[in-house]
């Protein structure tokens, strides 16, 4: 669990809070927040039994420091990486989204029909919105 910046006050001074942690969470809003925490003056710091990793002290603000900026790269570059994918994907051909489940011919023809959007959503069971941006396209 992390813990949000207001939900820190609970704490008293001096409490350590022990805490597994996932590398990737290390750039995170909350985390990032308690790690600055201490020097803020609320006093709690985290003790990461696992890694043996601590927030308290100046080498563990470093630490914290360092572990938050190497997440944010990871996280960046899977960011990077899933986009080229896309880019990748979209030059194949390959679409992207829900398919088309508006017969928009039968639609269009009722519309030269004469017949009103109100009308047209309800035979085909659409909303009225709907109908207007079939209609716009």
């Amino acid at each position: 669990m992390i813990y949000s910046s207001s939900s820190l006050h609970a704490f008293r001074q001096g409490s350590i809070v022990t805490h597994g942690l996932p590398i990737k969470d290390f750039g995170s809003d909350d985390f990032r927040n308690h790690a600055s925490s201490s020097s803020l003056g609320i006093g709690v710091s985290l003790r990461f039994l696992d890694d043996g990793i601590s927030t308290e002290g100046t080498m563990g603000r470093m630490v914290i420091t360092i572990l938050s900026a190497v997440a944010q790269a990871e996280r960046q570059r899977i960011l990077e990486r899933t986009n080229e994918g896309r880019v990748d994907a979209r030059e194949k051909g390959i679409k992207f989204g829900r398919k088309p489940s508006v017969d928009r011919k039968k639609l269009k023809q009722l519309h030269q029909q004469g017949i009103g959007a109100t009308d047209i959503a309800k035979q085909m069971g659409i909303g009225r919105s709907t109908v207007y941006k079939v209609l716009r396209e």
